[in-house]
């Protein structure tokens, strides 16, 4: 391994460093982009059950906030419980946009370190390229530099393209995940605010 990284050059050092960046957010995203993390399965209910029960507190609404990004949406309506429609719903909705920005944190990162990985290897290309047109002299080329040259060339194309198709996959899965949650996130909001406002009537 570590001849490979002598034959491709210091441009790979920069590739490396996008590599261990893009696997470790890759596994944070992982851990904290699941659905049961994110969307109690029984969440709604419960808190509509609580509701009716009238056991609405300052303790109960902190609880909920601190159990889940669906929790802090549905605390925030808890909290507004009483005050109109429009109001309750701002409420949601400002709640829900903070979430939406916390679960989508990283994601620009990762797909900035899946542009940069090709544009990286290019660059490390480029590099042998120039290595390569070096070791030309008035005797003839120089054949361990020219050796040397091809090898940064094809080293950086190859670890380029190695670590950007696993890490623009993983941003459009994680981005299509985290548009799944929101929209599942309005819609048991949405249900929420119906129940509260029903009941009332």
């Amino acid at each position: 391994m570590f001849d490979i990284l002598q034959s491709a050059g210091w441009p790979i050092y920069f590739l490396l460093i996008a590599s261990i960046v893009a696997l470790a957010l890759i596994i944070e995203r992982s851990l904290s982009l699941r659905a049961k993390r994110i969307l109690p399965r029984t969440l709604l209910e419960e808190v509509i059950r609580v509701y009716h029960s009238g056991k609405v507190n300052k303790d109960v609404v902190e609880k909920l906030e601190q159990n889940s990004p669906l929790g802090r949406v549905l605390a925030a309506g808890l909290r507004n419980v009483d005050a109109p429609r429009e109001v309750m719903k701002e409420a949601i909705e400002e709640a829900g946009r903070a979430a939406a920005h916390e679960l989508g944190r990283f994601l620009t990162t990762l797909g900035t370190i899946a542009s940069l990985a090709t544009l990286m290897g290019l660059f490390g290309t480029v590099v042998g390229m120039i290595e390569i047109f070096g070791a030309q002299n008035a005797t003839g080329a120089n054949p361990a530099q020219l050796a040397h040259g091809i090898s940064v060339a094809l080293y950086n194309t190859a670890f380029g393209i190695l670590i950007a198709m696993p890490t623009i996959f993983f941003y459009r899965h994680f981005s299509g995940l985290v548009d799944g949650f929101i929209i599942e996130m309005e819609q048991q909001a949405v249900k929420f605010v119906d129940t509260v406002h029903n009941h009332r009537k």
